[in-house]
């Protein structure tokens, strides 16, 4: 009887953990260890910017967006400075350049912000009022402001409380079939919501129990037509309430909060989405389907910022790529896994934090480009080209992060490369690129994030 009873146990275990309700990952030996800390790019090709666009020494600043303003079939750069006190902070500066270099207009109060950031910025590109015209929203000290795309005159200003100023994110609640509502924060604790006109809807204080995410993200989960949003370490309806809290026995969840979230498959029933989490300070990247539960964990590593794709041809579905941070310099990893949390390789850089993926080629398959080492890598860390800027502009940035985004920049649906310093914004355009499948919005599209 003993034996049999620890027969059905064992069966019970193995029957569990081979579902996919929850698994290991098995590490194993990477297919790649890639250290390009010491290696000199001198023998692989040089990609020169195509356009170098100097930002206004006064009121521009390394956040960045892109979008046509000016309805010319040609985005414009949208750069923020941002105020920053106590870990408050709110957006203090905006300056809008076309791609000739010049100065469209500019926003705010030039001498209290900072050129730099560590964090995302509440300034974002959209057409919330539906006339056709994309404006620039900021949130400056206890208000909403929306600026017109042409001239940089405020539209209109919706009080807010003062803090709420951390970011700012547009998302559908009302099935409208399109981003009309606007949510706001403070850095960690409570998200606002508000409609077209300025009303408020909800106001959540520590979703779910824990901290807020850097930047809440909207997403319809139940193909309702309303954005559900995950916040945080909770998912919540369109209407505030809180749907469902993420749960784990190996992740300490009150350590930190909730880093990115990004879905690495859509599904037609909530079963069958996967959803890719990182958790700053409890040190963990996790996979969740739609109803919140654990699909599988790593734990032991602070990662940060993830980018989907398909990165190799030899593996089914996509892959995740995802940063490891605060590290030391020279030390700083990229993984890679496959989509059940094996990891398949890892490239090592002075500073890996800001990453993207792009098909730089033409092959169908992404490239991985880290805006440190401006160089671009295959998904087996083995270099194919690096950036070029000139050393002028490389001495006005000193030693600040670099950023890069990805960004229609023609209009021809291929994305494009930028990469972002605190005084210039550096074009790279994508000459072999092939149209994405899905419609590529002009310029870097919404809800812009740093992670």
């Amino acid at each position: 009887m003993r034996y049999f009873v620890l027969a059905i146990v064992l069966f019970c275990v193995e029957i569990f953990f081979s579902t996919d309700v929850f698994s290991v990952p098995k590490e194993g030996s990477p297919q790649f260890l890639v250290d390009d800390t010491k290696e000199v790019h001198d023998k692989v090709p040089v990609i020169m910017p195509w356009c170098v666009i100097p930002l206004d020494p006064a009121y521009g600043g390394q956040w960045v967006v892109a979008a046509d303003l000016t309805g010319d079939g040609v985005p414009e750069i949208i750069s923020a400075e941002n105020f920053n006190e106590g870990d408050v902070h709110y957006t203090s500066a905006v300056a809008v350049h076309k791609l000739d270099g010049r100065l469209l207009w500019h926003w705010g109060k030039p001498d209290i912000g900072r050129k730099t950031w560590h964090h995302d910025v509440a300034c974002q590109a959209h057409d919330w009022d539906e006339n056709g015209q994309i404006d620039v929203t900021v949130c400056e000290a206890g208000a909403i402001v929306e600026l017109d795309g042409r001239t940089g005159v405020e539209k209109r200003r919706i009080p807010i409380e003062k803090d709420a100023t951390d970011c700012i994110v547009f998302c559908d609640l009302a099935g409208k079939g399109r981003p009309t509502d606007v949510l706001v924060k403070n850095r960690y604790n409570q998200i606002w919501a508000y409609d077209q006109n300025g009303v408020l809807l909800w106001a959540v204080k520590e979703p779910g129990g824990y901290r807020t995410a850097h930047q809440p993200r909207p997403i319809d989960l139940d193909h309702d037509g309303r954005d559900e949003i995950i916040a945080g370490y909770a998912l919540l309806n369109c209407d505030g309430t809180v749907r469902w809290v993420y749960d784990s026995e190996r992740i300490e969840m009150d350590r930190g909060h909730l880093d990115c979230a990004r879905i690495l498959e859509y599904g037609n029933k909530l079963k069958d989405w996967r959803i890719a989490l990182t958790f700053c300070g409890a040190n963990a990247i996790a996979v969740a389907d739609g109803n919140g539960k654990t699909i599988w964990e790593v734990t032991g590593y602070h990662f940060e910022s993830i980018n989907i794709g398909k990165l190799t041809a030899e593996q089914h579905g996509m892959q995740i790529l995802v940063d490891i941070d605060h590290q030391p310099k020279g030390q700083s990893p990229i993984w890679l896994f496959d989509g059940a949390g094996n990891k398949l390789g890892e490239l090592i850089t002075d500073y890996s934090r800001h990453h993207k993926l792009l098909d730089w080629t033409g092959d169908g398959i992404a490239e991985i480009v880290v805006a440190h080492s401006r160089a671009l890598y295959d998904a087996k860390g083995i270099c194919l080209a690096t950036l070029s800027v000139p050393k002028g502009v490389l001495a006005a940035a000193g030693n600040a992060k670099r950023s890069v985004l990805l960004a229609d920049m023609n209009g021809n649906g291929i994305q494009d490369i930028l990469l972002v310093l605190p005084t210039h914004v550096l074009i790279y355009k994508n000459k072999s690129g092939k149209a994405m499948a899905e419609s590529v919005a002009l310029g870097t599209g919404l809800n812009v994030t740093l992670y």
